[in-house]
């Protein structure tokens, strides 16, 4: 799995991920900082990176719409901020959903991660 981690998350995140065998990268490291949704979502698709965001609104319609365009995306992996907090702590959990997902076909989904403890 290719994550392109949104502008929310920070590169301890990304870190914790490639500890865990899952590529990723930060919306920052690649210079990505201030940009658009849609500009993010390409960039993803350039790369060939699904996209973890907590941003539900913009990042399912630019899905959607690339769908119904007839393209294909690596897919869109929702982080709730209800249920994942982007603070240090937060991460342990975060990359255990991930990880629980990581040898699913995420190719033009958009995942909802489940918290370790929820069902």
């Amino acid at each position: 799995m290719k994550l392109l981690l949104d502008e929310m998350y920070s590169a301890a995140l990304a870190e914790a991920l490639g500890a865990a065998d899952i590529d990723a990268t930060t919306v920052i490291a690649l210079g990505l900082a201030g940009r658009s949704d849609p500009d993010v979502f390409a960039a993803a698709l350039a790369r060939d990176l699904a996209i973890l965001t907590e941003n539900v609104a913009d990042f399912t319609r630019i899905s959607a719409e690339h769908l119904t365009a007839g393209y294909h995306n690596p897919g869109v992996l929702i982080a709730l901020s209800l249920r994942f907090s982007r603070r240090r702590a937060g991460i342990g959990p975060l990359v255990a959903a991930i990880c629980a997902i990581a040898d699913q076909q995420l190719e033009d989904r958009v995942v909802y991660l489940q918290h370790p403890q929820q069902p």
